[in-house]
């Protein structure tokens, strides 16, 4: 295998793409709309359609993410492609309706709630690990293993238990939506208003329909029994109220979120260890210091909340995965207001582009931005807080973000004490973001015993 110097990445373009060049790259893989100048540049602006401009700043970021977040909703096609799945839900409400479920869900995810779901990501990972055995002397893809392991976990952790909920349709609604309808249309490069229909979305809606009917049924079953032993995300947030007016959510308002928090829940986290395992196997050195590490914390156990202090170098290579590859890697807003970013005019209406993926790649934050170094996060505080974005920031920060970094560390650790994973050459992933950034073609490595 010729020796690569760094991990796989996007080609960035370098020349203008113009409108039919932008639908297809969108369509194709998002992050092609990132000029490589974005790599370098504080902003760029244009126009392709509509006014945008795309920001790679830290000062900026905080002030779009944190001081001014009411002026910078979420874009229209956003919740264009997510309303039909998860309705006015957490992730994609705005205003008031946002405020009212946040403060009523924040409680729920409380490092003592979070901690106490780790036994069924320390489960998830001995299961994985059974799994990944058979494959020993072979070669197996990663990232298939890395949905079944993690949708084991959200599922365990929202309907526990739940005799009416179907994983595996409710597994295959999700991926089928996301397939069907997450890809940009040219109504949305040329900014044509909502009413306006998108074709390329009115597809059969008839998986999605189902999964909500399963989840409500599973939500009003969990109502007639009462609580599980051990409080689920169900049973948290069937008890969550809003402090201020005391609102409880509705059923439909509960299903809304608990599907956003299987959909963002398992896949997120999926991809940020399929990433996380490709870049081990892309440097043996970094996974055998990883592995004595992790061998020397667990023997012959699975990882469990406890252990996380002392994963110190497993930590930072999830936090080098997620810099390399996040999974959200490219936001964008919808100005409400004039503004003026990096002394450049922003009129209400304008799309205000977060390009994640340049972000963690920029030249002027980050020492050789391509490679893979997770000695970089030795140090957080080092790191400007608004060139770091796996997550977000600001009021809207993802409320699941220590859930998805415990359960990342438990099952990397555990894998990684277990098992050497090595590149097969010819096979390594394509970085293709459509809602998420996925490894297309999977992440195939070569299994053998630790």
């Amino acid at each position: 295998m010729p020796a690569a110097t760094h991990p796989v990445k996007v080609p960035l373009h370098t020349s203008p793409l113009g409108i039919w060049g932008s639908l297809k790259a969108a369509r194709q893989n998002v992050l092609l709309l990132i000029p490589e100048a974005a790599t370098h540049a504080p902003m760029l602006s244009g126009t392709t359609g509509k006014r945008w401009h795309m920001v790679m700043a830290p000062e900026a970021l905080r002030h779009i993410l944190r001081d001014r977040v009411n002026d910078y909703p979420k874009s229209m096609v956003t919740k264009l492609i997510l309303g039909p799945a998860i309705g006015e839900s957490l992730f994609v409400a705005e205003g008031e309706h946002w405020m009212w479920q946040r403060r009523a869900a924040a409680p729920v995810f409380t490092h003592r709630n979070v901690a106490a779901l780790a036994p069924v990501m320390s489960h998830a990972a001995e299961r994985s690990s059974a799994r990944i055995a058979a494959s020993v002397g072979r070669g197996a893809d990663m990232f298939a293993e890395m949905v079944t392991a993690t949708f084991e976990v959200i599922s365990d952790v929202t309907f526990s238990g739940g005799a009416g909920f179907d994983r595996a349709s409710v597994h295959k609604a999700i991926e089928t939506y996301i397939g069907q309808t997450a890809k940009v249309s040219l109504l949305d490069i040329l900014g044509a208003p909502a009413w306006v229909p998108r074709p390329s979305r009115m597809v059969a809606t008839t998986g999605i329909r189902d999964m909500k009917r399963v989840a409500d049924t599973a939500t009003d079953q969990r109502r007639a029994d009462g609580a599980k032993p051990t409080p689920d995300l169900l049973d948290l947030l069937l008890k969550a109220s809003d402090p201020t007016s005391q609102r409880q959510m509705t059923t439909a308002e509960l299903r809304d979120n608990l599907l956003t928090f299987i959909v963002a829940g398992h896949e997120t986290t999926a991809l940020t260890l399929s990433w996380a395992l490709y870049l081990c196997a892309f440097a043996p050195e970094i996974q055998a210091e990883a592995r004595a590490e992790a061998q020397a914390v667990l023997a012959d156990r699975a990882a469990t909340v406890a252990d996380i202090a002392n994963l110190p170098l497993t930590r930072r290579i999830v936090d080098e995965a997620l810099r390399m590859y996040p999974p959200a890697a490219f936001l964008s807003r919808t100005a409400q207001t004039a503004d003026t970013l990096m002394g450049r005019e922003v009129r209400p209406g304008d799309t205000v582009i977060l390009p994640i993926y340049a972000l963690h790649r920029h030249h002027a934050l980050w020492d050789d931005p391509d490679a893979f170094n997770p000695a970089r996060f030795a140090d957080p505080r080092s790191i400007d807080r608004f060139a770091y974005l796996p997550f977000g920031d600001g009021p809207r920060i993802c409320i699941g973000a220590s859930f998805a970094l415990q359960e990342a560390v438990i099952i990397l650790a555990t894998l990684l004490a277990r098992f050497k994973f090595t590149r097969i050459p010819g096979r390594d992933p394509s970085p293709v973001m459509i809602l998420t950034l996925r490894p297309e073609g999977g992440v195939w490595l070569q299994i053998e015993a630790a």
